[in-house]
C-alpha cells in the first residue's frame, strides 16, 4: 500500500535535513561546498635609518591591492634595545598572524622584536641587517668595504648621525630619480648611535622562517655582507639589481618576496 506524503511535509523534512547537515562538521565539505579562505596575515613594515615609513608607500599600495592588511611603523631610531621594545609593544596590538618586514637597520629590530610574539609567522629582510646575540649593527657594518660618509650631531643623551646629503644618492638611492633622491636626502631621519652600538638580544630567525632580499648594487650594506648574514640565518634568498633603497626603486620585488613569505610559511 503506497502512502502519499503531503507536499508541505516533504518540504519541511528537506529543510530540516539541510539544517542538520550544516550543524555537523564536515558534511558541507563532503557535499562539495568550499570553506571560506583564511584571512591574510597583517604585513608590518619597519623602516631603517635615514628613512621613514613613507618609503614603503608603493609596496603598501601593491599589498593592499592583493588583499593584505598593512601597517608601516615609524621606527624611533633611538637604539636597538629601545626600538625593538617599541616594535614588540606595537605587535601586541595586532590580532592574528603577522609577516614582519625590516629594511636595513629595521632588520636588526625585527630580529629582536619578533622573539616576543608567537603570531609572527615569517620574517622578511629587505637589504636588512641580521645580527646574532651579542653582535651589533656596527660590527656587521664594519664588514662592508666602503664606509658611509656621515654627519654627527650631538643631542641630549647621545649623538645622532645622518648621511652627508652630498653623498646620499650614491650611498642610499643610486637608482632612484635624482630629484626624488635629493628630496629624500633633505628629509632623512637621523639615527642615534645606539642603533649601531646596542648588541642583539634575540635571534627570532631560529624559530621563525625567514626570507632575505639581497640588493646587488647596494653601496650601504655590501651584497657580500647581506649574503653572509642571510645564509647564517638560514633565510630563503632572493636577489634584485637595486640600490639600498629598494622599496622605492623596485617595490615590485619587495612585494614579491613578502608574498612568497606568506605562501612559504603556510
Amino acid at each position: 500500500m503506497r502512502i502519499r506524503i503531503p507536499r508541505r511535509v516533504a518540504i519541511a523534512a528537506g529543510a530540516l535535513a539541510l539544517l542538520s547537515a550544516a550543524a555537523v562538521p564536515g558534511v558541507a565539505a563532503a557535499s562539495g561546498e568550499s570553506s571560506p579562505a583564511s584571512p591574510k596575515p597583517t604585513v608590518v613594515l619597519v623602516h631603517g635609518a635615514w628613512a621613514d615609513s613613507s618609503g614603503w608607500s608603493q609596496v603598501v599600495e601593491r599589498l593592499r591591492h592583493d588583499g593584505y592588511p598593512v601597517r608601516a611603523i615609524a621606527n624611533p631610531l633611538q637604539g636597538l634595545t629601545s626600538d625593538s621594545a617599541y616594535v614588540s609593544s606595537y605587535l601586541a596590538t595586532i590580532h592574528g598572524p603577522v609577516i614582519l618586514v625590516g629594511h636595513s637597520y629595521g632588520g636588526a629590530v625585527i630580529t629582536n622584536a619578533a622573539a616576543s610574539d608567537p603570531d609572527v609567522k615569517a620574517l622578511v629582510y629587505v637589504a636588512g641587517f641580521i645580527p646574532v646575540k651579542g653582535e651589533t649593527v656596527g660590527d656587521l657594518a664594519a664588514r662592508s668595504s666602503s664606509p658611509i660618509p656621515l654627519i654627527a650631531t650631538p643631542v641630549p643623551g647621545g649623538t645622532d648621525v645622518s648621511i652627508d646629503p652630498d653623498h646620499f644618492r650614491e650611498v642610499f638611492a643610486g637608482d632612484v630619480d635624482p630629484t626624488i633622491a635629493a628630496d629624500m636626502a633633505v628629509a632623512q631621519r637621523p639615527a642615534n648611535t645606539k642603533a649601531v652600538t646596542d648588541p642583539g638580544a634575540a635571534e627570532a630567525f631560529r624559530t621563525v622562517p625567514s626570507w632575505s632580499l639581497i640588493t646587488t648594487q647596494d653601496h650601504a650594506i655590501s651584497p657580500d655582507v647581506q649574503q653572509f648574514m642571510s645564509q647564517r640565518a638560514g633565510a630563503h634568498i632572493e636577489r634584485v639589481s637595486s640600490s639600498h633603497d629598494v622599496m622605492v626603486s623596485h617595490p615590485g620585488a619587495v612585494t614579491h618576496i613578502i608574498e612568497d613569505a606568506d605562501r612559504g610559511s603556510n
